[in-house]
């Protein structure tokens, strides 16, 4: 069945093997068809604009330098959500240790002029709505921050970006039935994350 699935041919293939020949007009074409859902799934993952944006940017560069070596064995977008899934991963980690490290920080705070590092800006009233907008996006993100990574990439490729159940297996290297179990999960402590902090939905 899978191997049948794989006969199909990609839509991108005509600019693949352009590029595989080193046209870079051809590789421009397949940057502006999946910049955007790259940069979807890189801030779904990640939870920030310009990590989002850094990490596409990084994708597009490993896709440009490694794309003599993609045989086609899987359709040429599935290739590219795996390079920004893997390089989310690896962000996240290092965010992770960030983290870590400006915790303690914030635990020894820094005397300024301005008073203690780290205080909250006061925000004005005039700007009151869209700031309880944003803030409820933020949250939501939370939540989704919250998610380990692979109930995560599995919440944001089904549930936000759409992928079907056999384009994240692909994408993820997973049985579908693993992947359904992920989102299962994801789903319901995304709902109860989401209870506790929006209230009832």
């Amino acid at each position: 069945m899978r191997e049948k699935r794989r006969t199909i041919r990609d839509e991108d293939y005509e600019f693949v093997s352009l590029s595989k020949k080193g046209d870079v007009n051809a590789f421009e074409v397949l940057v502006k068809k999946h910049q955007k859902r790259m940069f979807n799934i890189a801030y779904r993952m990640v939870g920030n604009y310009e990590e989002a944006s850094e990490i596409v940017q990084d994708a597009f560069v490993s896709a440009y330098r490694g794309i003599k070596n993609f045989k086609g064995k899987a359709k040429f977008s599935t290739w590219l959500y795996t390079i920004v899934i893997n390089l989310s991963r690896n962000r996240l980690r290092q965010l992770k240790v960030q983290l870590h490290r400006e915790r303690h920080t914030i635990e020894n705070p820094v005397l300024t002029n301005k008073g203690t590092y780290g205080e909250p800006a006061s925000s004005e009233p005039s700007a009151l709505e869209r700031l309880e907008k944003r803030d409820i996006q933020q949250q939501v993100q939370g939540c989704i921050n919250s998610l380990g990574d692979e109930f995560r990439e599995v919440l944001v490729l089904r549930d936000i970006q759409g992928f079907s159940y056999d384009e994240i297996s692909d994408v993820l290297k997973l049985p579908e039935g693993t992947v359904k179990s992920r989102l299962f999960r994801a789903r319901g402590v995304l709902k109860d994350c989401l209870k506790k902090v929006i209230g009832d939905l």
